[in-house]
């Protein structure tokens, strides 16, 4: 005669709760996989360039690889997408600033020593952060 096992029921039913909790985890778009910042992987040379002037002016107050801060909101969030946020927002906040609106950060003033060509890079740089951690165009609709 063979045995019941009571419990396998119980184990599948823990198992796919477990894996449901994980993946509607992942889904959550304040959450970057890898670490505790924005996910890195290989960049283009344009987006390299644009690491080494992000690092330079932006990282003290969005945090290394976008991820933000206490004084700067993160860019690896579904707001921040290029349907919402096209390039040029990003531009025109760093050379003019921008008021508060997503965020809790306050104003941010303009950036006046980055320029123009330094903000091309940076904006690839985000941008290649951005689709590697799962952020992709959406279509912004109000």
């Amino acid at each position: 005669m063979k045995k019941s096992n009571k419990l396998q029921p119980v184990l599948i039913a823990v198992l796919v709760v477990a894996g449901l909790a994980g993946f509607a985890w992942s889904l959550r778009s304040d959450i970057v996989p890898g670490n505790a910042g924005g996910a890195s992987g290989p960049l283009s040379q344009v987006a390299m360039a644009g690491k080494t002037a992000y690092d330079a002016n932006c990282t003290s107050c969005h945090g290394a690889n976008g991820a933000g801060s206490d004084k700067g909101p993160s860019f690896i969030h579904a707001v921040c997408n290029p349907g919402h946020h096209p390039d040029a927002a990003f531009a025109r906040a760093a050379q003019q600033g921008v008021r508060q609106h997503h965020w809790r950060f306050g104003d941010m003033p303009a950036q006046l020593q980055v320029s123009a060509q330094q903000l091309e890079t940076i904006v690839r740089y985000v941008r290649e952060l951005q689709e590697f951690n799962g952020i992709r165009y959406e279509q912004h609709t109000m």
